[in-house]
């Protein structure tokens, strides 16, 4: 007489098809869980800096360089420096050579410039737009130009054919500044629109430079200042 009993095997399975429905469920709820939950406080500040490290290419030209923009006069006071024009050109190339060397070691993404003129009409002011890599990209790089105000090694200025600012050549540098917050450098180098150079200017007053790195800081923090990220728009990535 045959005393095999097949129903055990039929249990097992039973049992094993349980579990695995059982697995597959947990694994649906984490799923669903995962899709579903909002973004993390680490994944919120990453978003945050991708945007600000994409604001270079992502910003309107405008927004980056606005029309005018404030300073403080030497007699008290505000007054605002005017926009001259905006380069079309986005290369690390517009500063000088050894610069440039360090400027693509460190990683340079992009240099956006633009030149303004003082309130008087009397100083052209080229600032430049450095996009790093990363932070630690941007602090090295910032070692590679004069800290101390003087134009070089620095920025080149930014002329324009046919306007006050036609003149305004490498020689014709008096001062230039460095700033950097985050992946951004913000440089400036600045001269007298009459385009005398450095060394024949009867009397060198540093003063009347002065409001070129007032300018500069607006720029930079507008560049560098991070938003709380909005998920659902199209230029976050969370």
């Amino acid at each position: 007489m045959n005393s095999a009993r097949p129903w055990p095997t039929l249990v097992v399975a039973s049992a094993l098809t349980l579990v695995c429905a059982a697995a597959a469920g947990v694994a649906g709820s984490a799923a669903v869980t995962e899709l579903t939950r909002g973004p993390t406080t680490m994944e919120l500040q990453a978003a945050a800096r991708h945007e600000v490290a994409e604001r270079w290419r992502t910003w309107p030209s405008g927004r980056i360089f606005p029309a005018t923009l404030p300073y403080s006069a030497e007699q008290g006071g505000q007054e605002r420096a005017s926009r001259i024009g905006i380069s079309p050109q986005t290369s690390c190339d517009p500063v000088d050579a050894k610069a440039v060397k360090a400027l693509r070691r460190a990683g340079c993404r992009g240099l956006l410039r633009a030149t303004y003129i003082d309130a008087l009409r009397g100083v052209l002011v080229t600032i430049g737009v450095v996009a790093m890599r990363d932070e630690p990209g941007a602090a090295r790089a910032r070692t590679a130009f004069s800290d101390s105000g003087k134009p070089v090694p620095g920025l080149y200025p930014l002329a324009f054919s046919g306007t006050v600012a036609d003149r305004f050549t490498p020689a014709v540098r008096q001062a230039g500044s460095v700033r950097q917050a985050g992946p951004y450098l913000v440089l400036t180098t600045a001269g007298q629109v009459d385009g005398r150079p450095a060394d024949a200017a009867d009397e060198q007053r540093p003063a009347i430079f002065a409001f070129a790195t007032e300018i500069a800081e607006h720029v930079l923090t507008d560049l560098s200042t991070p938003r709380t990220p909005d998920c659902a728009a199209e230029e976050w990535r969370c």
